[in-house]
C-alpha cells in the first residue's frame, strides 16, 4: 500500500505551471498583496530571521541537544540565503497566526496547508510540498472504504486544524459524522493513541502519517478524505516583499537541489519498508539490543558516532545475532570479513565485543576517506555505502557521476550512479568491475529507517509549551 502514496507525496517542482496555479488561486481568493510592511528590511537591519513554528517530527525538534526537523532545516537554508541568523519561536499551534499578526516573528513554517480560512489571516508562498489528509486506524480495525463509509465512525482530531475544517465540510455535504475535538493533543499523540487502540480513528497528513508509521507499525494509513493540498509558508497579509523573497528562495532551493536533499533526508526512507520487518525490529530493540548496547555506545563514542546509528548498522548486518554468517563467509554482529578482521586486529569474529570494535573501526576508516565532504550527514551515507559494497566500487560510481557532469558530493548522486555498476556499458570502464550497486542503496536506506526509530524511542521531543502540534 505504501507504494501508492508516492504520487501523492512528491515535491512540486516549482515550475511555471505551479507558479501560475498558486498565483491564480491567490487571486481567486481575493488576497491583496498590496505594499510591503517592511519585514524584509527589518530582517536585514537586525541580521535576524524569526521563524514561527511548532514542535513536531515533521517541523522542528531537538535531537542530542541540536535543533533539527524538515521545516527547521529549510528555514535555516533561507536564513543562509538572506545571509542572516535564524531565531526560532515556538508559541504552540494555537498561537502561530497570532504571533505572526503581532509581529513576534517574520514567517510561519510549520507544515501548514493553504486553506480558505487561513487566506483570510495571512499571505502564502508558493508551495513546497503536496500532501493528502488520510484516515489513520489500527490494523485490527477495518477502515472506511470511501467518504460515504465515514458515516457513524468517531474521529479524534485537533481543533481548528485543516482536519477539523475538512470534517465540517464532509458533514455539511450530508454525511453524518461523529468527531471529537482536542485542544491540547498533537496529531502525533493521536496516532499513538490509535496504535494503543485507545481511539479508533484520527486524521493525519500523508507526510506525518508516513513519518509515524515507522514508530507505530500497527497503524494503517487509510483512504484520503480530500484532494491533494499544498503546504506553504505564511507571512503577514500585504507583505509583498517577504512573499516575493520566499518565492525566489524556493525557486533557488529547487534549482540547486537544496529542497530535494532536505526532503530526502527526512522523507525518502519513509516510502518503502516492510511492516513485518519493522515490527520485528521493534521487538528486537527490547529483547536483543540491551545485551550489546553498552559496548556499542562505548565504541561509538571513541569516533564521535551516534550510537543509535551504529546500532542500526548492527541490526541491518546481523539482526543482533552474534552467530550470524552469510554465504560469503562474513560473520558476527557486524558481518566482518576475514580480511577486515586481520586488518582491524581481531581474532574471533563471533565474539560480540571484537566484532563491534572491528566494525565501528572499519566504518571510521571509511568515514575518514570522505574528508572532502563538508556535510557530516552526506559523509556518513557515503561511508555506509562503502562499508557495504567497498570503497572502490563507490569511487567507480563517483567517476560515472563526474563523467555525467553531476555533483559527486551528494547521496542523491551516489544512489543514482551505484546501480549503474551492474550495467555492461559502465562495467567495462569500472576499475573495480561489476557490482550489485542497488544493494548498498537499499542497505543505507534501511539503516536510516532503523536509526530514525531508535532516535524516536530514546529521545522525546523537547517542547517549549504543552500545546503540542496539529496541522
Amino acid at each position: 500500500m505504501i507504494h501508492c502514496f508516492k504520487k501523492y507525496f512528491i515535491l512540486l517542482l516549482l515550475l511555471t505551471v505551479t507558479l501560475a496555479f498558486v498565483f491564480v488561486s491567490i487571486l481567486i481568493h481575493h488576497q491583496n498583496l498590496g505594499t510591503a510592511t517592511g519585514t524584509l528590511d527589518g530582517i536585514r537591519s537586525t541580521g535576524k530571521l524569526r521563524l514561527i513554528t511548532a514542535n513536531a517530527l515533521n517541523t522542528y525538534y531537538y535531537y542530542e541537544g541540536e535543533p533539527t526537523g524538515f521545516e527547521y532545516d529549510l528555514a535555516l537554508e533561507f536564513a543562509k540565503y538572506l545571509k542572516v541568523e535564524l531565531d526560532v519561536v515556538t508559541p504552540g499551534w494555537n498561537n502561530l497566526f497570532a504571533y505572526l499578526d503581532q509581529d513576534m516573528g517574520d514567517f510561519i513554517a510549520a507544515g501548514i496547508s493553504i486553506t480558505t480560512q487561513r487566506l483570510d489571516d495571512a499571505a502564502f508562498s508558493i508551495p513546497y510540498m503536496t500532501i493528502q489528509q488520510r484516515v489513520i486506524h489500527h490494523n485490527l480495525i477495518f477502515g472506511p472504504k470511501n467518504i460515504e463509509d465515514l458515516m457513524f465512525r468517531t474521529f479524534h482530531v485537533r481543533r481548528d486544524t485543516s482536519y477539523h475544517y475538512r470534517l465540517e465540510q464532509i458533514e455539511a455535504s450530508g454525511i453524518e459524522l461523529n468527531y471529537i475535538l482536542h485542544d491540547n493533543v498533537p496529531t502525533e499523540e493521536l496516532i499513538a493513541m490509535v496504535n494503543r487502540r485507545e481511539i479508533r480513528f484520527t486524521i493525519a497528513d500523508s507526510n506525518i502519517a508516513l513519518l509515524n508509521q515507522r514508530y507505530y507499525p500497527d497503524i494503517r494509513i487509510g483512504i484520503p478524505i480530500q484532494k491533494r493540498e499544498s503546504l506553504a509558508w505564511a507571512v503577514r497579509k500585504n507583505d509583498a516583499d517577504m512573499i516575493a523573497e520566499i518565492n525566489r528562495f524556493f525557486l533557488h532551493a529547487n534549482e540547486n537541489g537544496i529542497l530535494k536533499n532536505i526532503t530526502d533526508k527526512y522523507y525518502e526512507n519513509t516510502q518503502d519498508f516492510d511492516v513485518y520487518e519493522i515490527k520485528k525490529f521493534h521487538e528486537r530493540i527490547k529483547t536483543r539490543l540491551p545485551k550489546y548496547k553498552r559496548v556499542i555506545m562505548e565504541e561509538s563514542k571513541k569516533y564521535g558516532f551516534d550510537w543509535r546509528l551504529v546500532a542500526a548498522v548492527v541490526y541491518q548486518e546481523s539482526h543482533f545475532d552474534p552467530k550470524a554468517k552469510s554465504d560469503t563467509n562474513v560473520r558476527g554482529l557486524m558481518q566482518v570479513t576475514q580480511a577486515t578482521a586481520q586488518e582491524m586486529g581481531i581474532t574471533d569474529r563471533h565474539d560480540p565485543v571484537q566484532s563491534i570494535k572491528a566494525g565501528i573501526g572499519y566504518l571510521n576508516k571509511m568515514y575518514q576517506k570522505f574528508s572532502n565532504l563538508e556535510d557530516a550527514y552526506q559523509r556518513m551515507l557515503f561511508s555506509l555505502a562503502s562499508y557495504n559494497i567497498g570503497y572502490g566500487h563507490v569511487q567507480d560510481a563517483l567517476k560515472i557521476a563526474r563523467k555525467k557532469g553531476i555533483d559527486p558530493n551528494t547521496w542523491q548522486t551516489l544512489k543514482t550512479c551505484l546501480p549503474l555498476l551492474s550495467k555492461t556499458k559502465y562495467v567495462k570502464t569500472a576499475k573495480h568491475g561489476y557490482a550489485k550497486g542497488w544493494e548498498p542503496v537499499h542497505y543505507v536506506e534501511r539503516i536510516l529507517t532503523y536509526f530514525d526509530i531508535l532516535k524516536q524511542k530514546t529521545t522525546s521531543l523537547e517542547s517549549t509549551d504543552s500545546t503540542g502540534h496539529g496541522k
